[in-house]
């Protein structure tokens, strides 16, 4: 489907139903690859001629589009009070996806509750705009996987928190480099960085002119503003969070932080001698060294070196140097070393966190029915456990599971404050197997021996735990010599993914 074709359907006003998406995705993907071809080598006028076909393809501005109108925020409208949710609105979206003559409106400024209690600001931009920076990431994504750092993880595709975490583990069990002929034990001594207030402070000059893309279309989205109160207020720094492109943005303005580290060193051999390691998940970063001293008087002014440039700054209260024996938390695990042995398990911070909020489902749900109680729970249960299942957490699902247990015995008693326990038993708890004291409800299905099919509460514990094969820290999805890589995992998490369902469905 051509431009021309495309501008005749649009007038009959029933384009979007025929787009053909495999062919979409397929020309935007070749397109992606030779931009990552053209960055390898250097090309930086050819990065930038390939960008600007691609913002301009047809196919590419309906990949944006249908991001936007498929997300989670596509009923969340900017200033304009604008959402595109029919075929009609969103073939005449296409057409205005053009960089002449245009001109970003402001961000609408919400603020949601921090878990210490403050408000972090949420910046909304117009449907019109979201398609525009989804537009030109599909641009600007590859030139970012080609040129960042191997340990960074955060905001970067086919990469996740499960692989920050694995590479934790290899830094902290780490023998040395066979490339060096260096074997030693791993380093013991951790930097906990935490940069204060990162998106809201990045220098807009910065990156402007470092991030490679459309310099007048980056302007004007860190130069919109945003409306509070109705009273319209300047953004002279920092990139939006709410905004599709600002964690890319913000990757780029932290990439060559591992670069930095080996400066500082007379070699990449002495950085191996010295333990020095990034990990690196957005703005959340750790880093290891064979002494205090060596972070404390070498690498955390290094750092601080890199970040100033970018208007940004390291937290003092929330940045410290700890002992591997004393363990960190690192995107919600706790990463220690127990003599010889060192073990991954959820953080006692998350853990906490995960129970107050069903304690608070519990609650809130207190005269609801039990079903709608099992089926609230349920998915939080699942979602908590999953992303746990990992790290060495057994233990921590069993006692959860008892403390779920507790909320919920609380909960039937509150119901029935003049009833027995055993009459409470027999109303809310079942027997399933071998396990008693199960909290289920019959429902309307019946099994082979025509008894109700009972649907329980979602045990943690029944979670398998099982090893999160780590992603090749070189690997890049954008690059055509990486594509069967990727596709060999994709088909092993298809695997795991049906092999989990069918546990699920026979418990």
């Amino acid at each position: 489907m051509n431009g021309q074709s495309t501008c005749a359907l649009a007038d009959q006003g029933l384009p979007w139903d025929s787009i053909d998406w495999h062919a979409a995705h397929a020309a935007v993907k070749r397109m992606q690859a030779r931009i990552v071809k053209a960055t390898q080598d250097g090309r930086w006028n050819r990065v930038k001629a390939l960008q600007r076909l691609l913002t301009t393809s047809f196919y590419g501005k309906a990949l944006a589009v249908k991001r936007v109108t498929e997300n989670q925020g596509k009923r969340t409208p900017g200033v304009d009070r604008v959402l595109w949710t029919t075929p009609d609105a969103k073939c005449k979206a296409l057409e205005s996806l053009r960089r002449r003559g245009y001109q970003p409106m402001p961000l609408k400024r919400i603020y949601i509750p921090k878990s210490n209690g403050k408000l972090r600001p949420l910046s909304i931009p117009t449907m019109r705009d979201r398609a525009m920076q989804a537009l030109h990431l599909l641009a600007l994504d590859p030139v970012s996987e080609t040129t960042s750092d191997a340990q960074s993880y955060g905001f970067r595709k086919e990469r996740s928190t499960h692989d920050a975490i694995g590479q934790c583990f290899l830094n902290a069990r780490f023998h040395g480099n066979p490339k060096y002929r260096v074997v030693q034990e791993s380093a013991q001594w951790i930097l906990e960085a935490d940069i204060r207030g990162c998106f809201d402070n990045i220098d807009h000059t910065w990156l402007t002119q470092h991030v490679p893309m459309d310099k007048a279309v980056l302007t004007k989205w860190l130069r919109a503003g945003y409306l509070k109160d109705g009273v319209l207020a300047e953004t002279t720094e920092g990139t939006p969070q709410g905004g599709i492109i600002s964690p890319v943005l913000a990757n780029f303005a932290l990439n060559g932080l591992d670069e930095a580290l080996t400066s500082i060193f007379k070699n990449a051999r002495q950085r191996v001698v010295h333990k020095v390691n990034l990990v690196r998940y957005a703005d959340d970063f750790v880093i290891t060294g064979v002494s205090r001293e060596l972070l404390q008087d070498t690498v955390l002014p290094a750092v601080a070196a890199f970040l100033a440039p970018r208007g940004l700054e390291l937290a003092p209260e929330k940045t410290k140097i700890t002992h591997l024996t004393e363990g960190y938390d690192f995107l919600g695990q706790n990463v220690r070393r127990y003599g010889k042995k060192l073990l991954i398990k959820p953080a006692r911070k998350n853990v906490q966190s995960f129970l107050q909020k069903v304690r608070d489902l519990i609650r809130r749900l207190r005269p609801a029915p039990q079903q709608l109680l099992i089926d609230t729970l349920n998915p939080v249960i699942t979602g908590w456990a999953a992303y746990h299942r990992h790290v060495v957490a057994q233990e921590t699902f069993i006692r959860v599971d008892r403390q779920i247990w507790y909320a919920i015995w609380q909960w039937a008693r509150r119901r029935h404050p003049k009833k027995t326990a055993e009459w409470i038993r027999h109303r809310y708890f079942h027997q399933i197997g071998l396990r008693q004291w199960v909290f289920a409800f019959a429902t309307d299905q019946m099994d082979e021996r025509g008894h109700p099919i009972l649907r329980s509460l979602r045990s943690a514990a029944k979670t398998p735990i099982e090893r999160h094969p780590k992603v090749r820290s070189d690997a890049n999805p954008y690059d055509r010599a990486w594509y069967a890589y990727f596709a060999q995992r994709a088909a092993i998490r298809s695997r795991v993914s049906r092999a989990r369902r069918k546990s699920n469905d026979r418990s």
